[in-house]
């Protein structure tokens, strides 16, 4: 009998002979500290991810464009991570009424500015508090987990609000290199060993019930065991995950709001190279970018000076919350250097007034033949926030749903 364990147990026994190729160099250095503390996927360890590659023909362009919202649960300087909290629920509820797609909560672990270290235990919470929108992880960072715990609670989540859960799952670390060893069980040997590929297979064939029959696995049930298993989406920053998510045939959400260099050709690479994992399946991209919606330009380039003053004290290594535009007019100046916050093809953030905003992220859709665009604003006042999103509801023509009135 084989080795239960998953490094054992060859990939392509569950998942055809794609999934047996997912290789990882140890030689490719970690890509820096940058984009290890924000929401992401796979900045912890460098990878080399080989792939065969198969054209598809892409579908018909000219068609419209989906709007999501992901959410990092910010502190805001002056509040408190339980006053964050309820600003999720607030922003999601609104966002379930201005009629977004989907609603995905991060995780970041030991980040006194954002508030969501478990986004499985928030996305219970925002879905009952929601009727109609998708609610889902973005991500849950898989390297700290068994793969069969995380396929349990996503099916009990699953079986709680049938067809409206998602999973999606990233290999960043979401933390600080002394973070991660907090959150292992096991510290006897370091550095822990890059099975991010083999982790993400065994979760994947936990929820689809495709272990073969002389695997130990296969006489385990998830319970509980909804009817249909949660769809799984691989969150990425690199080009890695977009070879990843192309050579298992996932749904795959780009993080550009991380780290704009790659866009372009993870993008591209996974769109040109998908493997159908089933038939019919097709490759699907989420494109997430920052936003911020005013009344006029000036006004949201003021309120963007939070996010590019926290953006700075992060990569310094100071995790203090959100701070106010007054504080990093302060520091900043009051026309700080974009460069190194917004340069590359395209700007991590659009500021402006809706129109512009709307033109901004139109033009980059459509240049790179997204499915869906999923936003993350982050600005000191919640109440600015929200107005954020209400106005590029607007600008996008989203059709408001109809809601059950909350005290």
């Amino acid at each position: 009998m084989r080795n239960p364990g998953v490094r054992s147990w060859r990939c392509n026994e569950a998942r055809g002979a794609n999934a047996g190729r997912i290789a990882v160099d140890p030689r490719v250095k970690p890509e820096g500290d940058d984009a290890r503390r924000e929401c992401g996927a796979d900045r912890q360890r460098g990878g080399d991810f080989r792939i065969a590659p198969i054209l598809l023909k892409w579908r018909e362009a000219g068609r419209d464009v989906k709007l999501s919202i992901i959410d990092q649960s910010p502190v805001p300087e002056g509040f408190t991570p339980a006053d964050a909290l309820r600003n999720t629920i607030d922003l999601a509820r609104a966002a379930d009424r201005l009629g977004y797609e989907r609603y995905w909560i991060a995780e970041h672990h030991a980040i006194a500015a954002l508030a969501s270290p478990a986004p499985e235990v928030l996305i219970a919470r925002v879905a009952a508090e929601t009727e109609h929108i998708r609610i889902g992880s973005g991500g849950v960072m898989l390297p700290h987990y068994s793969p069969f715990k995380v396929a349990e609670v996503f099916s009990l989540l699953q079986a709680l609000y049938p067809g409206r859960i998602d999973l999606g799952v990233g290999r960043a670390p979401g933390g600080t290199p002394l973070d991660t060893l907090a959150l292992r069980r096991e510290r006897t040997r370091a550095p822990m060993p890059d099975d991010f590929g083999q982790q993400l297979v065994e979760l994947t064939t936990w929820l689809e019930g495709g272990f073969p029959s002389d695997h130990p696995f296969s006489k385990i049930r998830i319970s509980p065991e909804p009817a249909a298993a949660p769809p799984v989406w691989l969150l990425g920053s690199s080009p890695w995950s977009g070879a990843a998510a192309a050579q298992l045939g996932l749904p795959y959400a780009f993080a550009h709001f991380i780290d704009q260099r790659s866009t372009r050709g993870a993008i591209e690479h996974y769109r040109a190279n998908f493997a159908p994992a089933r038939p019919g399946a097709h490759p699907y991209t989420i494109l997430a970018l920052g936003a911020v919606c005013a009344a006029s330009d000036a006004a949201a380039e003021r309120l963007l000076m939070s996010a590019r003053l926290f953006r700075r004290r992060i990569r310094q290594g100071d995790l203090r919350a959100i701070p106010t535009p007054e504080e990093a007019e302060a520091e900043l100046g009051p026309a700080p250097e974009p460069r190194g916050f917004d340069s590359g093809e395209w700007p991590r953030y659009f500021a402006g007034a809706p129109g512009r905003v709307r033109a901004g992220i139109l033009e980059m859709a459509e240049t790179l033949r997204v499915d869906e665009v999923m936003v993350v604003t982050i600005v000191h006042d919640h109440q600015a926030r929200v107005r954020s999103y209400e106005l590029l509801a607007e600008a996008f023509e989203l059709e408001p749903r109809r809601v059950a009135a909350r005290a």
